[in-house]
């Protein structure tokens, strides 16, 4: 129910019952933390139907109390709004171990024996697949090498997958059609690395893994298998407090698990979904795909499930080496760089990064972009700049820049001044800073994840986690517990490293509380609706075994959820 209409009935029942609304539930006796304009602290919260009948003290909360009313004394315990993560992939992270168990690998020796161990249960030729074990998060700070490839698995051809980019062992290259002679004639982008000396590929393709001939192996999930995993992902989201989730790149077949879960009532996360666009598509095909989101019945606003954005990729990644710089990244030992030019990887033309941005943005979709390195982050921005001078003024319309790790002071206020919106994952900070350090030095990252300028800045940014594959907060990659990702922005310690990583980019603690609720809601066009505890807004709350405000910094990331509420539902208890 839209909150101006829920208002005007809630007017309509108190005038019915000589003006005194009883509460359904009631929780008091507790630390409140609003999150409103003002960062209001109350005792008391009281709950009618699936939104917030008031907020205050405790006596005078209690005085909403009727025969019917639940009342919980929270004992002093402390109370935030429910958490929203703004940007995951939780239907493919569901199935990543559907097959079976995979460990975590630290080191190439056990991404090598992962291989092994698969190239034993597998038969001869099957594909062996590692996907997403990032090589900024090896110790050895590298990718596996073609030959240590060929001895782990020497029968089976090897894919060693880090987001867009790939080392491939020779009977995958061979498979592929991938020798010296082999060159990208598609027009799309795509680099493959080369031995100088040589002209043998080395293994390492660059956002041209369409090329490898891979044949997946493992059990085929039914629709309904991913359903159920899906659902029982969302579940472990409300133990760490996330009652929201923004879905940052919605294949057709994952919309439809979304809407199942909901048509049975057992959508658990609220849901805002980003559809897929291929940009590498011909325009007719990309204005045909945003046409379709814009008509989808699901793109009319309901607070549990809504298809309100598109997705592209603009760039590379930077924790593979292919995300688009301003200037080169150098030659590099770490991404297995030979090129001193070498800036990485563009993936849409201006002029045609103009044309989608516009068409979806005048169809009512929020446009975001996977953009991560600093170039691509002023391309994104260049294209609002020439929407916003030539056709229509884009501060409503919240272009989102997903990742944006490397920005500018510029760029900064240019989102400012365009109301150009941003979702960020600080665990990738926390995760891949040492390894960033090194390759890029100190002065390159005075703006890597510059929090404390953005938030100066007045741009509004959310944070999320990229959340990838695995079950589990904390295992998972990338990792979706929101009291670390709060903890690395307030502190910016990076593991491996001494010193916090560019201190002067760190935030409070009431700042680290809004980039997970409120800045979120205001992400996906949900100010009014949640991300605050206020009088009729929605009654997502979370109840948490410390008090966030006073305890110590380290503690933060240690928070553990007691209670999770959805619309005054109790769907989660330790």
């Amino acid at each position: 129910m839209p909150r101006i209409l829920y208002v005007l009935v809630l007017i309509g029942m108190l005038a019915s019952c000589g003006g005194r609304e009883r509460a359904d539930l009631i929780l008091h006796n507790g630390k409140i933390v609003t999150v409103d304009r003002r960062f209001t602290v109350a005792e008391a919260v009281a709950i009618r139907g699936e939104r917030i009948l008031a907020v205050g003290s405790t006596d005078t909360i209690l005085k909403l109390a009727g025969e019917q009313t639940a009342q919980v004394d929270l004992g002093g315990k402390t109370v935030l709004p429910g958490l929203i993560d703004s940007h995951v992939h939780a239907p493919s992270a569901a199935m990543y171990e559907f097959d079976h168990t995979v460990p975590d690998m630290e080191t190439i020796a056990d991404v090598l024996a992962y291989i092994k161990s698969r190239a034993e249960a597998l038969k001869p030729g099957q594909w062996i697949g590692v996907s997403q074990v990032f090589i900024t998060r090896l110790k050895e700070q590298r990718y596996p090498t073609r030959e240590e490839l060929d001895r782990a698995a020497p029968r089976n051809p090897v894919a060693f997958r880090t987001g867009p980019d790939a080392s491939l062992n020779s009977l995958a290259l061979k498979l592929s059609g991938i020798d010296r002679n082999f060159q990208i004639t598609d027009g799309k982008p795509g680099r493959v690395e080369r031995d100088p000396k040589t002209g043998e590929p080395t293994g390492i393709l660059r956002s041209c893994s369409r090329f490898i001939k891979d044949e997946p192996t493992g059990k085929k999930p039914t629709m309904e298998d991913r359903v159920q995993r899906l659902k029982a992902l969302l579940t472990d989201y409300n133990s760490v407090g996330l009652t929201s989730i923004v879905d940052g790149d919605t294949s057709d077949e994952e919309v439809e698990e979304y809407r199942q879960l909901k048509e049975r009532g057992e959508l658990s996360c609220r849901t805002f979904m980003a559809l897929s666009v291929d940009a590498q598509m011909p325009m007719d095909k990309i204005e045909a795909r945003i046409r379709e989101a814009a008509g989808s019945p699901l793109h009319q606003y309901d607070n549990m499930l809504w298809l309100r954005g598109v997705k592209s990729y603009l760039d590379g990644g930077m924790l593979t080496g292919s995300a688009f710089m301003r200037a080169p990244w150098g030659v590099s030992k770490v991404y297995s760089i030979d090129d001193p030019n070498y800036r990485g990887m563009l993936y849409i033309e201006p002029d045609k990064l103009y044309r989608i941005m516009k068409l979806a943005l005048e169809n009512e979709l929020q446009f975001t972009a996977h953009s991560v390195g600093d170039g691509a982050v002023h391309a994104f921005v260049d294209a609002v700049d020439r929407i916003d001078k030539n056709d229509f003024e884009t501060s409503g319309s919240r272009a989102c820049i997903t990742h944006c790790n490397f920005m500018s002071l510029e760029a900064i206020n240019k989102m400012g001044e365009l109301g150009v919106v941003a979702n960020m994952q600080p665990a990738w900070l926390w995760l891949d800073g040492a390894t960033l350090l090194k390759q890029f030095g100190p002065d390159r990252l005075e703006y890597f994840q510059p929090y404390r300028s953005l938030f100066q800045q007045r741009v509004i940014v959310g944070g999320g986690s990229d959340h990838m594959q695995k079950l589990g907060s904390l295992r998972s990659i990338n990792p979706y517990n929101p009291f670390l990702g709060m903890w690395v922005a307030i502190t910016r310690h990076s593991r491996w490293l001494d010193e916090p990583l560019r201190a002067e980019q760190a935030i409070s603690r009431e700042q680290a509380i809004r980039f997970y609720t409120s800045n979120n809601a205001y992400l996906t066009f949900e100010e009014k609706e949640k991300g605050s505890l206020e009088e009729g807004k929605l009654a997502d709350l979370i109840v948490i075994d410390k008090d966030i405000l006073t305890c110590a910094v380290d503690d933060i990331k240690e928070i553990r959820v007691e209670r999770t509420y959805l619309g005054g539902r109790l769907i989660y208890s330790r």
